[in-house]
């Protein structure tokens, strides 16, 4: 009886696996052959793509690059009226973001820009006097050495904050690439406007207040080659607007702002600056 059943489990795992070859088989087959088709058909092929950013699709890739960036920005006067665009150089604010570059500098700025500045004493700091408090043994009392310690009033204190300071570094190239990664993104969030007229700021805040609150933006950064006093004087009262020469310019600065504001000399003078270093 016990034989019987070991030759009808052994039949059935023998079937079971004549079943399995036979399927891998028939998949090895199927792959062959639709290799087969695709080599002689090439145009059968399709690549799995996102459906906002097709990939193997080049008149969706320019249609998006028309929309995005043929990279050009309405252009706005100090009354807040538009007249006409400008176009930006694809090379600087048409590049792919690199986020994790722009993570590490945004980082390094703003561990920078902080400081470590509490401070404690330890028992060898504070004043006191390093005498014995009293003999060792003898007094049924817990042994102690110099009243400094940090057991007692007025004494050190045991791991306390120290005053440091912590500088974390970045490459001149990698600063150059995160300032275009940053303008590059601002350009994708549609973030980036033009201004004409700007030499003819007449260094009134009302001017400027009228202009931001016309473009309705709340905060902006305005970048200009160079900065003049009546622009500085007519946003310093202004708390949400900063003029900025372009050598200012750094990635922390156009991320935490929400909009930027260029005049078409920064652009020129951004474009050399950047040729420039890449020399």
């Amino acid at each position: 009886m016990a034989t019987t059943k070991t030759e009808s489990r052994i039949k059935n795992q023998e079937s079971s696996e004549k079943a399995v070859k036979s399927v891998k088989a028939d998949k090895v087959e199927a792959v062959i052959q639709s290799a087969q088709s695709a080599r002689r058909n090439p145009d059968s092929i399709k690549i799995a793509t996102s459906p906002a950013t097709p990939r193997n699709d080049a008149s969706a890739i320019s249609l998006r690059d028309d929309k995005k960036g043929g990279l050009s920005v309405p252009v706005f006067t100090l009354e807040g009226k538009e007249s006409g665009s400008l176009d930006l150089p694809k090379t600087i604010f048409g590049v792919e973001v690199n986020e994790p570059l722009l993570k590490q500098a945004l980082r390094v700025y703003l561990n920078n820009a902080k400081g470590h500045y509490s401070n404690t004493k330890t028992r060898g700091e504070v004043t006191g006097s390093t005498r014995k408090i009293y003999k060792q043994k003898g007094t049924g009392r817990a042994r102690h050495g110099g009243i400094t310690a940090p057991i007692f009033v007025g004494g050190g204190i045991a791991l306390g904050p120290k005053s440091r300071r912590v500088t974390l570094s970045l490459s001149k190239k990698m600063k150059k690439a995160a300032l275009i990664n940053a303008l590059s993104q601002k350009v994708l969030d549609k973030q980036i406007f033009a201004l004409s007229g700007l030499d003819k700021a007449t260094g009134k805040t009302a001017e400027f207040a009228a202009f931001i609150k016309n473009i309705n933006q709340k905060s902006t950064l305005i970048v200009t080659d160079k900065v003049s006093d009546m622009a500085e004087r007519a946003s310093s009262n202004l708390k949400n607007v900063r003029v900025v020469g372009v050598t200012a310019m750094n990635a922390l600065e156009v991320i935490k702002t929400q909009s930027l504001i260029f005049t078409k000399e920064a652009v020129d003078a951004l474009e050399k600056k950047i040729s420039e270093e890449a020399k």
